[in-house]
This record gives structure tokens, C-alpha cells and sequence, in this order.
């Protein structure tokens, strides 16, 4: 079994939203071959539906997110792939 921690550096999307330093949100992070929940702690407030970034594992199914803003999607306004 693959530990806990290989969701550091993984994408994932803000089921219910984080409310910053007042408590955690939770997350759905593609990990593992399927997808995953987590409880998910931010500095600062992030919305439902977010994307996000996982930084750091805490011990018992707990992250550490990032807003995640796809650099691709900056340079090509959001259209795909460059061709």
C-alpha cells in the first residue's frame, strides 16, 4: 500500500470549501489510479470548487492546499492544449 503522503504534489477539487484558519474543507484528489478524500486546511479561505494543489500531508487523511491555477490554461485563455 502506496502511504498517505503520495498525495503531496497531487490535483485535486474543493468539495466543500476551506474557511482558512477557522477550519478545514474537503478535498477530492486524483491519486492512487482513482480518486480520494481528505480533509484539506488553507491559509486562506477557498471556495467549492476550486482546484487546488496538495503541499503537504498531515497525518490522519489530512492535507495542506493551494489554490492551482493551471499554467497551460494562462497561456492559451483557458482554450487547451497549445498547437
Amino acid at each position: 500500500m502506496v502511504p498517505d503522503d503520495a498525495v503531496i504534489g497531487c490535483l485535486g477539487v474543493l468539495v466543500i470549501p476551506t474557511r482558512g484558519s477557522a477550519g478545514p474543507g474537503e478535498v477530492l484528489v486524483r491519486v492512487r489510479g482513482g480518486t480520494e478524500t481528505f480533509l484539506a486546511w488553507s491559509a486562506e479561505p477557498l471556495p467549492e470548487g476550486a482546484d487546488v494543489l496538495v503541499t503537504e500531508y498531515c497525518g490522519g487523511r489530512q492535507v495542506t492546499v493551494i489554490a492551482w491555477i493551471d499554467p497551460l490554461d494562462e497561456l492559451t485563455g483557458g482554450s487547451g492544449p497549445v498547437d
